[in-house]
């Protein structure tokens, strides 16, 4: 099609005319550029890629980390060796417990993510769509966005006890405000051209929100979701830490309380490294995806 409309271009033009030698090279360079080849990675280029270059910077971290044991830099009580780490993990195994602790701190932070998603995102859109609203509402959503979800621990205590509602009410305050910035910075960077041509389509209101504003803003707002995620599991380890309880069951929080404690740091190691494996399982798994998907969309990432 590129081509006919090149050679329709240039029978038109007032300029001399092109010979057929002419007319078919410049098809062939249409063609050309139109012509994306396309071709299916190869599973061990994807795992040189992807898989070795984190395996690698794990390797080294561990490295260090027992060299560092091994050079007796500090007493053992301070700094315990990857083997403690690892013994800890094997216990935890052998006892049916490692996923039942993982899993309770990942399904409250999971569930209350949802709930922020639900809540902050028309929030944004109110906010970036209505001027009266940003205005009021704009600035406390960025002051409370900055503020540290841990000052909501012993308020949300106070008003609903110690219970999951707590925890749910902490993550809400830290993620919440996030996610509506994300979308409201998103929206504010659509072109007004879309707008225009969306209201010209005949796409207003809610059909315009959701056909031209919410594709348009894409980007800033995963954005806003990758950061809301990030506060939501911030949010729940500062409430688990602080407002431990038997009631509320062990997840990955009172995990390391437990290990403060009791002065096991090797519990303290184990707690912490779990919620980093979390944290980075999840930007792997959904938000990466997530991005490159949305950038692959829009011709900014090139499939190899």
């Amino acid at each position: 099609m590129a081509s006919t409309e090149a050679r329709a271009g240039v029978a038109k033009a007032g300029g001399s005319p092109a010979g057929p030698d002419d007319l078919a090279g410049l098809e062939a360079g249409l063609d050309a550029l139109d012509a994306v080849e396309v071709r299916r990675t190869p599973v061990r280029e994807v795992l040189l890629k992807k898989a070795v270059p984190p395996i690698v910077a794990v390797a080294l971290v561990l490295a260090v980390w027992q060299i560092l044991v091994s050079a007796r830099v500090t007493t053992e009580d301070k700094l315990p060796a990857p083997s403690a780490v690892w013994a800890g993990v094997s216990d935890m195994w052998l006892q049916g417990t490692l996923f039942d602790v993982i899993w309770t701190s990942v399904s409250r932070g999971l569930f209350g993510f949802l709930l922020a998603l639900a809540i902050g995102t028309p929030l944004g859109l109110l906010v970036a769509r209505v001027a009266f609203v940003r205005a009021a509402i704009g600035p406390i959503l960025s002051g409370l966005q900055s503020l540290p979800s841990v000052a909501w621990v012993p308020p949300a205590v106070i008003w609903l006890g110690l219970n999951d509602s707590m925890m749910y009410a902490v993550i809400l305050l830290g993620a919440v405000p996030s996610i509506a910035n994300g979308l409201v910075s998103g929206v504010t960077q659509v072109p007004p051209l879309f707008l225009r041509a969306g209201r010209t389509l005949g796409a207003t209101g809610l059909k315009g929100t959701w056909h031209i504003v919410m594709p348009a803003a894409l980007p800033g707002y995963l954005g806003g979701l990758k950061q809301g995620w990030a506060f939501s599991w911030r949010s729940l380890m500062a409430a688990e830490i602080i407002a431990s309880s038997p009631d509320l069951g062990l997840g990955l929080g009172q995990l390391l309380e437990n290990g403060r404690n009791n002065i096991d740091m090797p519990g303290v190691f184990l707690a912490i490294v779990l919620i980093l494996i979390v944290g980075v399982a999840v930007d792997l798994l959904v938000f990466s995806p997530l991005e490159r998907w949305v950038l692959r969309s829009r011709g900014l990432l090139v499939k190899s």
